[in-house]
């Protein structure tokens, strides 16, 4: 595996050790990238907004940017924290497209935030969905029209659990390297 970079794994707030363990072992299976998980950043409180119980994924975004990485490395904010942009109720994800940070907000994707039985395995699944998502879009990868594909717009938690954790065929042609 040739190494094109570092796909930086930066917790914002608390996050559970375990999830980023995860996360990182499955994003090392796609990208060829060395992934690290960086020292948590504090909560969000300059992203709170109170009318909404939410936090702003795009202050967030703004936030991450600030961090000093080589031109070709990426960041992977993850926040285990409710998270919506100005144009949406609620985000599982967001990033600059062909940019360097991406973040995934956790909450939605858990079992318990719709008050039904916990399923680990379907939160990680889950998760590793939204991250791969999200950093496509910092390699410049734009929503695909196949809804199985992983850079499949999710609009709903249904969308995420339909869609595959891969790029689909055509997505990998158009991937700027050669995926894993």
């Amino acid at each position: 595996m040739k190494e094109e970079g570092k796909i930086y794994l930066i917790p914002v707030g608390d996050v559970e050790k375990e999830i980023l363990d995860y996360l990182a072992a499955k994003i090392l299976c796609v990208f060829p990238y060395h992934v690290q998980i960086k020292e948590a950043l504090s909560k969000p409180h300059y992203a709170y907004n109170k009318r909404r119980n939410q936090y702003c994924a795009d202050l967030i975004l703004k936030k991450l940017k600030q961090e000093n990485l080589e031109k070709e490395n990426k960041i992977l904010g993850i926040i285990d924290l409710d998270a919506y942009t100005p144009s949406l109720n609620f985000v599982f994800g967001e990033a600059s497209l062909d940019g360097k940070v991406a973040l995934i907000a956790l909450p939605r994707l858990s079992q318990k935030f719709y008050r039904l039985l916990e399923n680990n395995e379907l939160y990680y699944e889950r998760a590793v969905k939204e991250a791969v998502h999200e950093l496509g879009h910092t390699f410049g990868m734009n929503h695909c029209k196949n809804p199985r594909c992983v850079m499949h717009f999710s609009n709903s938690l249904s969308d995420t659990n339909f869609k595959k954790k891969e790029f689909c065929k055509d997505c990998r042609k158009n991937f700027p390297f050669r995926l894993l």
